[in-house]
């Protein structure tokens, strides 16, 4: 095969990625918006997600749709964190979003394999409790906490300011203001739910007490404390759907 043939099949399986993450997004759009008028119970997050595609047999080819797509995206996004023409803060934000990827490329491939699937919290305070018991513990996950912290704070920034446009090649016109309604929401919804699990993850971090520490469903529970909670969350819940819609237009007319 060509490497010009190469490349394009690669860039076909990374731009199918964005289209998962659209799924991804969707799917968790409704649980969250499930949790926000529920009496309890429900969980929101990704391997949550990802595991009730598990149930049928179109699920299943979903999912492993999925472990490919995400695969390659997540090495596109570490091929162009590798290159040695971007600059050191474009190099950061390409592995990144590698490593997220690829991760949920595994998450996808346990999930497929059969792979048993806890809560989102759960995870996180399991993951927290060994690191709580390394040497300087408390400040690698005081560390993780902060930048989950600014990832949100950035997510926020780059949907106010419709910095996420810059992700995209020129969309059809007339299609403008659609694009900023689901970026702008997505982003900020997105950015809020990861702002809150930053704070979570460096609590428990001060506190050295890894239940302190919790994922999506932790942040989303933490938000329906809040006063007017259930509207807040149904709020989040729309973003992430929203988030989901962004993604494929990504998924069209990103920039590769």
């Amino acid at each position: 095969m060509k490497q010009g043939n190469t490349g394009d099949v690669w860039e076909k399986g990374a731009r199918a990625g964005y289209a998962v993450s659209g799924v991804l997004h969707l799917m968790l759009g409704f649980l969250i918006a499930q949790i926000a008028f529920s009496s309890g119970g429900e969980e929101a997050s990704s391997s949550q997600a990802l595991s009730s595609l598990s149930d049928n047999s179109f699920g299943m080819i979903i999912l492993w749709v999925a472990v490919i797509a995400f695969a390659a995206l997540g090495l596109w996004q570490l091929a162009d964190g590798l290159r040695s023409h971007d600059s050191a803060k474009d190099r950061v934000k390409a592995l990144a979003k590698a490593g997220v990827y690829l991760v949920l490329a595994f998450t996808s491939a346990s999930i497929a394999m059969g792979s048993s699937s806890g809560g989102g919290d759960s995870q996180a305070q399991g993951i927290v409790a060994k690191v709580l018991g390394w040497p300087g513990g408390q400040f690698i996950v005081g560390a993780i906490g902060i930048g989950i912290l600014v990832a949100g704070v950035f997510h926020v920034v780059k949907g106010l300011r419709k910095k996420y446009m810059e992700d995209l090649k020129s969309v059809p016109s007339g299609s403008t203001r659609m694009v900023h309604g689901l970026g702008t929401t997505g982003y900020v919804a997105k950015g809020i739910a990861l702002s809150v699990v930053g704070v979570l993850f460096t609590y428990s971090a001060v506190t050295a007490d890894p239940d302190d520490a919790e994922g999506l469903d932790g942040a989303i529970k933490s938000l329906l404390d809040l006063p007017g909670g259930q509207i807040i969350v149904a709020v989040v819940g729309v973003g992430f759907a929203a988030y989901g819609l962004y993604s494929f237009i990504r998924a069209r007319y990103a920039r590769m």
